[in-house]
């Protein structure tokens, strides 16, 4: 019986997972004042979180996460999944040729819906790339509240070059 082809690529090497996790979390302010942070980095697939600040609260009497915070959320996952995929696109490059590769990324589309109000302590965000094209990328987003709950999904897409 023929072996299977596996579509995952490759695991990133270290400098590249150290030099995306500085570009988002740290280099881009938004990103940074969210409070956003990587918990994994895939080919495909990337997952993060996000820590409740009272900066962040849309509702007062409830303590709710405002909504903007979860759309922005959404949208700079989706970004980094496109990232990712166009990382591990070009595995033949260096770590340091590949992270140049991000400076033409944007949003040209996102779609956020809101299926419950966000409380909690700790949101969990995950995005993965549907498809990636020569132009434009395809992503699909969730945003996640305490005991895994489903609180948002997102759509975007994103100009890659």
């Amino acid at each position: 019986m023929p072996r299977s082809q596996s579509t995952e690529p490759p695991p990133f090497e270290p400098d590249f997972i150290a030099g995306l996790k500085r570009l988002f979390e740290r280099d881009i302010p938004f990103n940074k004042l969210l409070g956003l942070q990587i918990d994994e980095l895939g080919g495909t697939l990337v997952s993060g979180h996000l820590l409740m600040q009272p900066a962040l609260i849309g509702h007062y009497l409830h303590e709710r996460l405002h909504g903007g915070v979860i759309s922005a959320s959404l949208d700079a996952m989706g970004g980094l999944a496109a990232m990712a995929a166009i990382g591990a696109r070009h595995m033949d490059e260096t770590p340091a040729q590949r992270l140049q590769r991000f400076a033409k990324l944007g949003t040209i589309d996102l779609r956020v819906d809101y299926l419950r109000p966000a409380v909690g302590d700790r949101f969990e965000l995950r995005a993965q790339v549907l498809r990636l094209g020569s132009r434009v990328a395809s992503t699909r987003m969730e945003f996640f509240g305490p005991q895994g709950r489903l609180l948002a999904t997102g759509a975007a897409a994103y100009m890659v070059s």
